[in-house]
């Protein structure tokens, strides 16, 4: 039988390069956002930073992955493709966060966003002092935009305040050039999203707050942000349709354990949304 030859499109689907601890749920972590990037017609590489052992209850136990084997990961991929964003979740350690940190400043035209991940839903630790202290000095100042949920702000900020403009303008201070700070944890009615710059706010966002708790919504809303900056989106444009995005996959969100909800990100294909 004579070959034919396949017809590939011309041009590949943005890539985007996640640093991120692995999860066996596939609620979080790097699994979550290779799911969250594929509904988004991205192609996601990864560099695992860690391997957990969690469930959709709680998380038992983390083990960073060395950090010369974060940095292969990293290095072999951006040699051989064309990398448009950076996404960084759960880091395991100081080390791999300097060594993240090291990799990224050596493209600083490719848009990066950072969810620092500090705590699991239910509390369980994923960053020490040493790791926050490298958040602070080297990686904010890389970040195009940050997606903590308040407490995660008031942590890495330094500042206990319910003043949310002290807090965006700290985290600005320290270098982060946008910072979304998501409001799912404050008693507030709606859940209040609110991004800011060196100018202060530049958008308020409500969103119905949905009855149950979810394993992965910080996870589908940074690496969101990421996939629409890939694809050329402007910051506000991008956190805009990734909000949208995050709060249709946790209307859609099912119920496979004992413990959270997990978002469907493939919401929009099964139910034929372009």
């Amino acid at each position: 039988m004579p070959h034919t030859p396949l017809s590939f499109p011309q041009k590949p689907p943005p890539v985007v390069l996640v640093f991120a601890a692995s999860d066996p749920t596939s609620g979080a972590g790097a699994q979550a956002d290779l799911l969250t990037l594929a509904a988004l017609d991205c192609h996601p590489v990864t560099a695992i930073t860690a391997l957990t052992a969690q469930d959709t209850v709680g998380v038992y136990s983390l083990n960073p992955v060395a950090a010369e084997q974060v940095a292969a990961q990293a290095r072999v991929v951006l040699a051989d493709m064309s990398v448009a964003a950076f996404k960084i979740g759960v880091l395991g350690s100081a080390n791999n966060a300097r060594v993240v940190a090291d990799i990224v400043a050596e493209y600083p035209d490719i848009p990066l966003v950072l969810d620092p991940v500090l705590a699991s839903g239910r509390g369980d630790a994923f960053a020490d002092e040493a790791l926050i202290a490298v958040l602070r000095e080297k990686l904010l100042p890389r970040a195009t935009l940050i997606t903590p949920n308040t407490p995660e702000a008031r942590r890495l900020s330094g500042c206990a305040t319910d003043d949310f403009a002290s807090i965006a303008a700290r985290l600005v201070a320290l270098g982060a050039r946008h910072v979304l700070l998501t409001g799912a944890h404050e008693a507030e009615e709606s859940v209040c999203n609110r991004l800011y710059d060196a100018s202060g706010l530049l958008d308020t966002s409500a969103w119905a707050r949905l009855p149950d708790g979810f394993h992965g919504s910080g996870c589908t809303l940074a690496t969101a942000c990421a996939a629409y900056l890939a694809q050329g989106k402007d910051v506000p444009d991008a956190v805009r349709a990734a909000q949208g995005f995050t709060w249709q996959s946790l209307a859609h969100a099912f119920h496979p354990g004992k413990g959270q909800y997990i978002p469907d990100r493939f919401w929009r294909q099964k139910h034929g949304v372009a």
